[in-house]
């Protein structure tokens, strides 16, 4: 089974989302979510996860008036839970079993 991969320019993010070039910039540069591929704005593809944690640190900086660090650090716990989450259900699934 394969899997398809939905992606999105650069160019198609800041128009479909309303966001300028420099805030989707800005989530880039602190490392919140990265592009998939290209080497500059021009090239750049998102995937559907990177737009989700765009989509989350601009709501974060915009509606709780945080900078840029501090939502880079909740965007990483958000991460790591949802990492955890995961990891639990898959242990939970597998003590299901016995």
């Amino acid at each position: 089974m394969s899997e398809t991969l939905l992606i999105i320019s650069f160019e198609e993010l800041c128009h479909i989302e309303q966001l300028s070039k420099d805030m989707i910039i800005e989530v880039i540069d602190y490392g919140i979510a990265e592009p998939v591929s290209g080497d500059n704005t021009r090239n750049w593809v998102f995937d559907t996860n990177s737009v989700r944690w765009v989509k989350k640190a601009i709501t974060l900086y915009s509606q709780l008036e945080l900078d840029w660090i501090a939502v880079a650090m909740i965007v990483e716990l958000l991460k790591q839970k949802e990492k955890l989450t995961e990891e639990n259900e898959n242990l939970q699934r597998r003590l299901m079993r016995f």
